[in-house]
């Protein structure tokens, strides 16, 4: 019986951890949630999780909010960005660094970057002349 409850425990654990993971997008295959255009640029794509384990896709970091807004029902867990930087890699949207405007040319015109690094932020908004912006106001660009 302890088995039982100790199995069971450690199972519940680790479902309920792993929704704050990302899952890799596979790019030229999986297809924006939000305006269901092929995610083809690693470099711009984004991800949620929900609290009941649901992973939604983006091409586009303004895809990810939009959908947000018009989706207020569904109980959000956890936002991932494409590193700029690195090729489809996703970090934590609450602790990365972005930019807005300049030179960006992102999917679907959102374009935003984001990065992990304060440094970065700061070398590649002066080399794509964009403006640094906080998570907070790149959630609240599209209400």
């Amino acid at each position: 019986m302890k088995i039982f409850i100790i199995a069971s425990f450690l199972t519940l654990t680790t479902v309920s951890c792993s929704f704050k993971e990302p899952k890799p997008i596979k790019l030229n295959t999986d297809a924006c949630d939000f305006c269901k255009m092929t995610i083809a640029n690693g470099k711009f794509g984004a991800e949620l999780s929900t609290k009941k384990g649901r992973y939604y896709k983006f091409d586009d970091t303004a895809c990810m909010i939009q959908f947000t807004k018009s989706n207020t029902n569904i109980p959000y867990q956890s936002f991932f960005v494409c590193d700029y930087l690195k090729d489809n890699t996703l970090i934590p949207a609450e602790t990365a660094y972005f930019i807005k405007g300049g030179k960006i040319n992102s999917p679907m015109r959102g374009n935003i970057a984001a990065f992990s690094s304060a440094k970065e932020q700061t070398e590649f908004g002066k080399k794509l002349e964009a403006q640094t912006i906080s998570w907070t106001e790149v959630n609240n660009a599209y209400e």
